[in-house]
């Protein structure tokens, strides 16, 4: 067997929840029963304001899974260099960031940055849970046999309407699954 595909797990930890920004907090329609929340966000490093729109609701979920423990948040994100301004808005403790580079590599390049992160968390043996509307690739042979160990979860939310109820759903009961005994 491939080591690289002999992914040992630290059942004391809690799942690594690697959360991505653009189409899967901040979404078009993100809807969850009520009105989005909006807000213009200052880019410091692109010199922009960029509008968000986002679920009130997923982020008091995100901020519940992450400080009960069930799950450790880190941000995967091309934002990982002003996440501040995010856990600020959205009054998120501070998070780890997965992706170190400033700046972050936008769109296609970025992708293998966000795998790397994701095969490291692997790697470190812990579970994973990697939601991401566009960079998690189909056919990767570390996380096709994760998934299929169950030591993996990978939800790529439709951009426009972002993560959904179900989905936390989903991310809760794998946390469960996995919660450190």
């Amino acid at each position: 067997m491939d080591s690289e595909l002999d992914l040992p797990v630290v059942p004391d930890l809690p799942p690594v929840w690697l959360l991505d920004v653009d189409g899967v907090i901040n979404a078009r329609r993100p809807g969850w029963g009520r009105a989005a929340r909006r807000a213009d966000v200052w880019s410091q490093s692109d010199r922009c304001e960029y509008p968000l729109r986002w679920a009130g609701a997923l982020v008091d979920r995100i901020r519940t899974l992450h400080e009960s423990g069930a799950v450790e948040v880190r941000w995967c994100t091309t934002w990982c260099p002003e996440a501040d301004v995010l856990e600020r808005l959205w009054r998120l403790p501070v998070l780890d960031r997965a992706l170190a580079c400033d700046p972050v590599p936008t769109g296609e390049l970025g992708w293998p940055v966000k795998l790397t992160a994701a095969h490291a968390v692997l790697a470190a043996g812990r579970t994973l849970v990697w939601t991401d509307d566009e960079a998690i690739p189909a056919g990767d042979r570390i996380l096709d046999r994760a998934v299929a160990r169950g030591v993996a979860l990978l939800i790529m939310p439709d951009p426009g309407r972002g993560l959904r109820p179900a989905d936390l759903d989903a991310i809760e009961a794998f946390a469960r699954r996995h919660a450190p005994t």
